[in-house]
């Protein structure tokens, strides 16, 4: 029964997650194009038809329809039941990390305005104020609850990452955007310095193999720009989750 109870309250979770990142999907579509994301039925882009509610069971019901509209047939990216499954997984990575507590509603709060800011950056290279805004509201609260880390290295996390970025952009304009800038400042505000550097250890790390094969493959020109948000996020949500750790075993290697 133990175990019966267990899974219910993974699946529960998992549903919940990919729940609340079926309603992010709606922005991460909508907020490029200027369309509230408040109101307004869920539609098929294609055909404009209205969803019904039981085509809006997260991750089973893309399969379920085989990727296409119930009404016109039109395909459905995988990017939808993807976000979706994304969604579930970092709700229980939050619950297995931070327990049932103000953390982890935070911290699931922080990786889903990261997954927006990251399609949105990539679809479009830019990273709207907005989600900017929201993250900091989002640190601020975590702040405010007496969460870890302390208020000391979340103002060190503030600047640590974002002023140097600012400076290098000033020195040799065009090495990285506004919005990259405001991404780490509020991010740091949020995981504090230590984590924020090894988020963007890992992003620069990432971001730098992915321009590689650009080149290499000849899709990308030396001067050419890709959006380096989504590298950033990611070494965030890894951070966020596994940063310790890996800062540990980093400096162990300086150790003899």
């Amino acid at each position: 029964m133990i175990y019966l109870a267990e899974f219910f309250l993974h699946l529960l979770v998992f549903m919940a997650g990919a729940g609340i990142f079926s309603f992010l999907n709606v922005v991460i579509y909508r907020l490029p194009r200027k369309i509230s994301f408040v109101t307004g039925r869920s539609h098929c882009p294609s055909c404009d038809a209205t969803l019904r509610w039981y085509d809006m069971v997260p991750v089973f019901n893309w399969f379920y329809l085989r990727g296409r509209c119930r009404d016109c047939g039109a395909k459905i990216s995988f990017r939808y039941p993807a976000v979706e499954t994304l969604g579930g997984v970092l709700a229980l990575l939050c619950m297995h990390n931070f327990g049932e507590s103000a953390g982890a509603i935070a911290a699931f709060a922080f990786l889903g305005v990261l997954t927006v800011v990251a399609l949105v950056d990539a679809d479009t290279m830019e990273i709207p104020n907005g989600l900017v805004i929201g993250l900091l509201i989002i640190a601020a609260a975590a702040w405010g609850c007496g969460l870890e880390p302390g208020w000391r290295e979340r103002l060190i996390g503030f600047a640590c990452v974002s002023v140097p970025m600012l400076l290098l952009t000033l020195a040799i304009p065009g090495a990285f955007g506004g919005g990259d800038i405001k991404l780490m400042a509020a991010a740091g505000l949020f995981l504090g310095w230590k984590l924020c550097l090894v988020a963007t250890f890992l992003a620069i790390v990432g971001g730098g193999l992915y321009g590689i094969y650009l080149l290499a493959a000849h899709k990308k020109g030396k001067k050419e720009h890709f959006a380096f948000g989504p590298f950033l996020c990611a070494g965030m949500a890894v951070a966020l989750f596994w940063g310790e750790q890996i800062l540990e075993w980093y400096l162990g290697l300086f150790r003899f």
